[in-house]
């Protein structure tokens, strides 16, 4: 299969948000959160992530169902969309980045997935796992995306884990405010942009996660 649609299950999506809600509950000593965005009830939101762990996969689900509350869809590897297929009940959907063909077409439905009010959409622009506190490096989509639709606010979330405190993994999210951009710019200048503006959340992240709760509000 070249490419895996979304297929929304309502009623999947309400029993998976209590078990994932207690799954982060159970498996972190605490999960904190940080917040410059909030969209309200016109906002299409494109949301762009590191991605360093397994708990990617599930974080985009846990901020939407309790954060954001938008109509929300994510972009997923081929091979773990086969390999999971479920998460296409809660707004997945596959790219295969080995064909640039292929590619496209899930491009193209991302940008088809904005006619929806109220849409939102979380990309991974790395690609892949990356170990954590390596240099982001984007592939172009988030760029293209960017370029293609119009009244959509671009939003960075950094996520950090970490074990300074307890040998039970704390997990950070920080929510940045969303990003302006030029429609002169090219898709380097864009995608250059949108990875100093993550870089910036992460080290921050980096400098205060375990050491400064001040700034933080507990979301697990």
């Amino acid at each position: 299969m070249d490419f895996i649609p979304s297929d929304e299950s309502p009623l999947f999506i309400k029993g998976f948000r209590i078990y994932t809600y207690y799954l982060f509950k159970r498996r972190f000593s605490k999960v904190w959160l940080k917040q410059e965005y909030q969209p309200d009830n016109s906002s299409k939101t494109i949301y762009y992530l590191n991605h360093h762990s397994w708990w990617d996969g599930l974080i985009p689900f846990l901020l939407n169902e309790y954060i954001f509350h938008q109509r929300a869809r994510a972009v997923m590897g081929i091979q773990q969309m086969q390999k999971y297929s479920f998460f296409k009940k809660i707004g997945a959907f596959s790219i295969n980045r080995n064909d640039q063909r292929q590619t496209l077409r899930s491009l193209r439905y991302a940008v088809e997935s904005f006619e929806r009010p109220n849409a939102s959409l979380f990309i991974y622009p790395q690609g892949e796992i990356t170990p954590p506190g390596s240099s982001l490096h984007f592939e172009k989509g988030l760029a293209w995306l960017s370029q293609q639709l119009t009244d959509i606010e671009i939003v960075p979330i950094g996520i950090y884990i970490h074990t300074v405190r307890n040998d039970k993994p704390e997990l950070h999210l920080w929510i940045g405010p969303s990003i302006k951009t030029e429609t002169s710019h090219s898709k380097q200048e864009l995608t250059q942009k949108f990875e100093n503006k993550l870089e910036n959340i992460l080290e921050k992240l980096r400098e205060t996660a375990g050491f400064d709760d001040s700034i933080f509000e507990r979301f697990i």
